[in-house]
């Protein structure tokens, strides 16, 4: 599975209403954290990238770049993102969805997109991965918050 701490993670994305993305370019300029959301109208995942744009200023300062994959087609994800205002790329998968490129799986019986999030660090290395079949759990801003001080401290030494 590409989400295991220490590997890679190598993205072709779309971002809605842009072009194309890839995680790789990120590299050297900025940690990423990828929110994968289960689905636009999963209530939770919608809190969660409440949580997160409420974040935003003490993310960039931590010098994280948010990014919200969505596995939805571009036409719903652009929506969705202008009636909620997401300050954040919102991206789709070029070739199938990013959660499936990502190794995340449909559970149980195929009716449940996982969810959850990945940081990954300037060189595109994973440093914190937690992924979930409950929506509810997709999230967790103490863990992520730990993650990334672990992260610049590491950075910092």
């Amino acid at each position: 599975m590409p989400l295991e701490i220490g590997s890679t993670l190598n993205l072709q994305l779309r971002e809605v209403g842009g072009g194309d993305l890839n995680l790789a370019d990120y590299r050297e300029s900025s940690n990423v954290f990828v929110y994968f959301m289960r689905a636009l109208s999963c209530a939770q995942c919608n809190a969660a990238v409440r949580t997160l744009a409420a974040q935003k200023n003490e993310l960039a300062a931590a010098g994280v770049q948010v990014i919200v994959a969505v596995p939805e087609e571009e036409a719903a994800a652009t929506a969705w993102k202008a009636k909620r205002g997401v300050p954040f790329p919102v991206v789709i998968g070029k070739d199938g969805t990013a959660h499936a490129e990502a190794g995340l799986l449909r559970k149980v019986f195929g009716a449940i997109q996982q969810s959850g999030g990945v940081l990954l660090d300037k060189e595109g290395i994973v440093r914190y991965s937690h992924i979930s079949t409950n929506p509810g759990a997709s999230y967790n801003k103490a863990d992520l918050a730990a993650a990334i001080e672990t992260l610049t401290a590491s950075t910092a030494a």
